[in-house]
């Protein structure tokens, strides 16, 4: 597999990235909404964890069909670079914290030197962004002032919805599109048109 980018996967990141950037502003006003109705019971943080993996989906959906070194790291900063253009209330830290989802993605298929798209590497890189996200939040975010039982919970918390939203999810929106016929000049659609030649031969 060549690492060299072709500008229809450029345009291709680009676009996932302003696209997820508006779904990640959307997603904020649900976490919110969570937040305030968990707060009368004394674990409003959780909130937030429970769809956190919707602000690491853009990793996983650029790199699954484009398959490139940096697809991961790039779409996400694109997204954290866009919404605080657009006026995201976390203002210019995002970009920061947008860097760190995006090199947590990335760090799985760097393992497998970007070989490897299957699902369990897709979980490992869902993990990998839960925690390496969650570890510059402790500090970023004032997590260390929770008590550790909720600090434990919510990390749980992310990783399962990581894997769930991040990497299931995200999988499944990437396979559907190729079905389509629309990712044919990418890697993931070029892939389902082997797998498809394969079935009718």
């Amino acid at each position: 597999m060549t690492k060299q980018w072709k500008l229809k996967e450029i345009v291709l990141l680009s676009i996932l990235g302003v696209v997820f950037a508006v779904i990640y502003l959307l997603a904020f006003g649900i976490g919110q909404g969570l937040v305030g109705a968990l707060t009368p019971f004394g674990i409003g943080p959780l909130g937030y964890e429970f769809i956190y993996g919707i602000w690491f989906i853009v990793s996983i959906i650029a790199a699954y069909i484009i398959r490139k070194p940096g697809a991961a790291f790039i779409s996400e900063l694109i997204a954290g670079v866009v919404q605080v253009l657009i006026g995201s209330p976390a203002g210019p830290q995002l970009i920061i914290s947008a860097a760190v989802q995006g090199l947590g993605a990335e760090s799985a298929f760097a393992v497998t030197k970007w070989q490897d798209y299957r699902k369990r590497v897709l979980i490992l890189a869902a993990v990998l962004t839960a925690i390496i996200s969650f570890a510059w939040h402790f500090y970023s975010s004032g997590f260390f002032a929770y008590e550790a039982w909720l600090v434990g919970v919510m990390l749980i918390t992310r990783i399962i919805s990581s894997i769930l939203i991040m990497a299931l999810l995200g999988k499944w929106i990437s396979d559907q599109l190729a079905k389509t016929g629309v990712l044919r000049g990418y890697a993931l659609g070029k892939e389902h048109q082997q797998n498809r030649d394969q079935d009718a031969a």
